[in-house]
């Protein structure tokens, strides 16, 4: 497989540092509000690649819950997002946490992610190994203590803002920001004090005061802890570049010596008829907003899955509407597998074929836009030519891998009861007599049941609607 590397800004072959198996690292969610459609992008694209990179190899997936620590400034001032929902909603830091770790894995639910749910892991479970982190650091002298907190000085890293090509000097020169007792603008928060005279719900002991830890050490401290101190892939939103990853690779680089991930790959963003994600304009829309319009979660995932991750996606209720039809598509050829014909007027598909040029796209960089295509022009075919008796274990073959690389759970698809089927034959019977009433009563009993009909050269085909 081949993937786009950030830090080199090329394409490269992934290959192992250990054995046949993937460490693989992803940046989560700051669980202190409902997810919106644009935070679920890079967790459905990270999953197409998390199913391919299974088809090669073992991999071992970890994303990350950030439960405290990310403060709603990235210049580490400002009060923790966990707090400021606490304070929003009238409850503990600990409740409003539990309350949306239970919502996001909610949502992975829905949306057919595959990571192992005991690889979720939480900041406030790996406090230990993030002042050991802190703690090494501090005895390399990378750090220096200032009144609010523990502070990395990026300067004495050579390699700061490498991956993010940031021009340091220009930062440092024009930086517009109030930097307060920091050193450098760049300079970030490894540990933060409580303020004296205050009690937060989340804060811990440590070796320089009672506190919290900074929202960059979380993900070293916990990559490391699961995967070791290189990583095979690491991933996140284009977003990360600049700041969080910036300084994951400085703080992880300088405590190991060694490299913190050998490929960085990174999610572009979406948008809502074409502008960014905001509250002004109120288009964050929620797996509930989707639903409430009769949208499946699976519709969202196909939408993302339309787009590149390297390119922006762009939502509108028109283009998730195109996505439902594309996916219930895909869910009638599949139960093509419940209605096979034994006089194929076309046996020429190639069922493997099909899944070796799917496959062959999505290592080639994740193209899911293009194995998508290969996937409708399947689907075409299909409906235009049904599936023969003895092509049953080739297409079974070919729905398995598309579940496995796609998730769109096509095969979890129950076949329709013999009373449906017996609806269909009689009216079958009713239309060979021209008995147009009671062949039209009898469609509509389906319709109301969510089968749709087809009629067909090779017969009637249904579906589900």
């Amino acid at each position: 497989m081949k993937l786009f590397n950030t830090n080199t800004r090329s394409i490269e072959e992934i290959t192992p540092l250990h054995d046949n198996t993937i460490g693989f690292y992803a940046c989560g969610p700051t669980v202190y509000a409902t997810p919106q459609i644009g935070n679920w992008v890079a967790y459905i694209r990270w999953d197409a690649l998390a199913r391919t990179l299974r088809q090669s190899f073992d991999l071992n997936w970890y994303i990350n819950i950030t439960d405290v620590g990310h403060l709603v400034s990235d210049a580490d001032d400002g009060e923790d997002k966990l707090e400021k929902g606490a304070r929003r909603e009238g409850l503990t830091a600990w409740e409003v946490a539990e309350t949306y770790t239970k919502e996001f894995v909610d949502g992975l639910d829905a949306l057919n992610i595959s990571i192992d749910r005991s690889h979720l892991v939480k900041a406030t479970d790996n406090i230990d190994e993030q002042i050991q982190l802190i703690t090494a650091l501090e005895q390399k002298g990378y750090t220096y203590i200032i009144k609010d907190g523990v502070y990395f000085d990026s300067t004495k890293f050579a390699d700061y803002g490498k991956m993010a090509r940031l021009d340091i000097a220009g930062l440092q020169a024009g930086a517009r920001v109030d930097v307060g007792e920091k050193k450098h603008s760049t300079d970030f928060a490894l540990w933060k004090f409580t303020p004296k005279g205050q009690r937060r719900d989340m804060e811990w002991d440590s070796p320089w005061g009672t506190g919290f830890p900074g929202w960059h050490i979380e993900c070293s401290a916990m990559a490391m802890k699961y995967l070791g101190e290189t990583l095979d892939i690491h991933a996140g939103g284009i977003d990360h570049i600049p700041v969080h990853h910036t300084n994951e690779i400085a703080q992880s680089e300088a405590a190991t010596g060694k490299p913190f991930a050998k490929t960085w790959v990174h999610s572009n963003f979406m948008l809502v008829d074409g502008q960014k994600i905001s509250k002004s304009l109120q288009n964050g829309f929620t797996l509930a907003d989707l639903a409430k319009k009769g949208f499946d979660a699976l519709d969202l995932r196909m939408l993302v899955l339309q787009s590149h991750f390297q390119t922006e996606s762009n939502f509108t209720w028109e283009v998730l509407a195109a996505a439902r039809t594309r996916r219930k598509e895909l869910q009638a050829a599949a139960d093509q597998r419940y209605q096979l014909h034994t006089s194929a007027t076309y046996e020429n598909i190639d069922f493997a074929d099909v899944g070796r040029q799917i496959q062959a796209v999505l290592d080639n960089n994740l193209n899911t836009p293009q194995a998508l295509a290969l996937v409708s022009s399947l689907v075409n075919d299909i409906e235009k030519h049904g599936v023969s008796q003895t092509q049953a274990a080739e297409f079974s073959e070919l729905l398995q891998l598309l579940d496995d690389l796609l998730g769109f759970n096509v095969l979890t698809s129950e076949d329709i009861t013999g009373e449906q089927q017996s609806i269909i034959q009689e009216r079958e019977a009713a239309r060979n007599a021209k008995d147009w009433a009671t062949s039209d009563k009898l469609r509509d009993t389906l319709q109301t049941e969510g089968i749709g009909l087809n009629d067909t050269a090779r017969g009637t085909v249904w579906y589900r609607l």
